[in-house]
């Protein structure tokens, strides 16, 4: 995701997360991968969250974008999540900045 694809995406993901009570507390989108960490309520589970995003961003984007059209989906149904209990969250966030500048 880069350019336009990527700038649409970030509004389409504040836009659900809104709608959820997520807060995105660090983002960074990558050519072929997101890295996201995100502060919820326990009430949505972490799978829900990412079925939302994951649904409504490549519903969207894929409407928007000719070049996606012949995409089924923009997403694998698979994700990484894990808590922020075993570490900081600035060095969660540090190390999400820290992607794009890496080899």
């Amino acid at each position: 995701m880069v350019k336009d694809v990527d700038r649409r995406f970030r509004e389409i993901l504040q836009e659900v997360c809104d709608e959820n009570e997520v807060n995105i507390v660090e983002l960074e989108v990558m050519p072929d991968h997101v890295h996201l960490f995100a502060n919820a309520l326990p009430s949505i589970s972490p799978s829900d969250i990412m079925a939302k995003v994951k649904g409504v961003t490549s519903r969207k984007l894929r409407q928007e974008f000719k070049h996606l059209h012949h995409l089924p989906s923009l997403w694998t149904r698979s994700f990484f999540c894990s808590t922020a209990g075993n570490v900081s969250s600035e060095t969660i966030q540090r190390y999400i900045k820290e992607q794009k500048t890496r080899g």
